[in-house]
């Protein structure tokens, strides 16, 4: 409307006092009047950027550049969330497409991000002249080319893979990974999975997947190394085992860090997490000694360290057996469980 009317009462009153008759005036406004008397739209109280900056903002992490074996995590950036689509919608985008960094976009709903069950869908079918990501030694993996598919007497099958940096092997579909990113709906807490390293983007690290992407870790995967290493990456580094073990802790090399999969899978959705601060001084087991180091950075389930005597950074796992302090809480768990 652009016009407001106000009211004005007169009351009529006899000459006994008493009230005879309410009689109600109405008043046309002028114009001036009436903008005045509008509330003020949002314009008027923010800019743009203002706007789009307030804290009524509805933000969310996006990943940035990842690393592996490096220990350098991503540094993060802030994005304001698109409209909200459907859930299937909202998981084939996250899984097909990409920002203008390149950075795959995850949804922080749409999918369970405490899920340990492996999905009941089809696997890929390997076959002759497919591009695949093959073992080519333990902590080594590349991408090549299946040039032949040989039959054991047993029956097992193996695959003979060319790959592009020079060598063949024949492997076992255990170490063979899709070249392909793995959709949302193929992910979950335990799965087998290699990761591109940032310093040689034609390797890649075998690992097990720890973490999906929720608000707690700023929309990435945690992914624990076969070496003990942790790591936080985007989507388009990660690739699925297309035959992975029934026991994927069989895969592992290492004795210690395979146990140590093996509690941390079984506690999983609550991992035992020791809490630190930046500037606390800590040990952390370096070469079977246990070492002095600083807290440099906490982010999300990882802490960077520096070690006192050599200057050595590193990345660590909040609730790794090379932390004194976690390992003491171990020991006195296992305690408990043994009376």
């Amino acid at each position: 409307m652009n016009e407001t009317l106000s009211k004005a009462t007169r009351w009529e009153i006899d000459s006994d006092n008493r009230i005879k008759k309410a009689v109600v005036l109405l008043t046309r406004l002028p114009d001036y009047k009436v903008r005045a008397l509008r509330p003020p739209t949002p314009t008027q109280f923010y800019s743009e950027d203002e706007s789009l900056s307030s804290s009524d903002s509805d933000m969310q992490w996006e990943p940035g550049d990842d690393s592996d074996s490096d220990f350098s995590v991503s540094t993060n950036k802030l994005k304001a969330v698109k409209p909200i689509k459907s859930d299937t919608t909202r998981a084939h985008a996250a899984s097909t497409s990409s920002n203008n960094n390149g950075t795959e976009m995850v949804p922080i709903v749409g999918f369970d991000p405490d899920t340990k069950v492996r999905p009941n869908l089809p696997e890929v079918e390997l076959k002759v002249d497919m591009v695949v990501l093959a073992r080519k030694r333990p902590m080594m993996w590349q991408r090549g080319k299946i040039v032949e598919i040989v039959t054991k007497e047993d029956g097992r099958l193996k695959y003979k893979v060319s790959f592009e940096e020079k060598g063949k092997s024949l492997v076992s579909g255990h170490h063979i990974a899709s070249d392909p990113t793995p959709t949302l709906e193929q992910l979950y807490i335990g799965a087998r999975v290699v990761i591109q390293c940032q310093s040689n983007k034609s390797l890649f690290r075998p690992g097990i997947l720890a973490e999906l992407p929720s608000r707690k870790n700023r929309l990435r995967f945690l992914v624990f190394m076969d070496n003990h290493t942790p790591v936080y990456v985007s989507l388009p580094l990660l690739h699925l085992v297309c035959r992975p073990l029934e026991d994927v802790l069989e895969s592992l090399p290492d004795d210690c860090h395979k146990q140590f999969m093996e509690r941390y899978l079984k506690d999983w959705p609550f991992p035992h997490l020791t809490q630190y601060k930046v500037g606390q001084t800590i040990h952390v087991e370096l070469n079977g000694a246990q070492k002095s180091c600083a807290v440099q950075v906490v982010d999300c389930s990882l802490i960077q360290v520096v070690f006192e005597e050599s200057q050595h950074e590193e990345w660590i796992y909040r609730g790794s057996v090379r932390l004194q302090q976690h390992m003491a809480r171990i020991l006195e768990s296992k305690e408990n469980e043994g009376k």
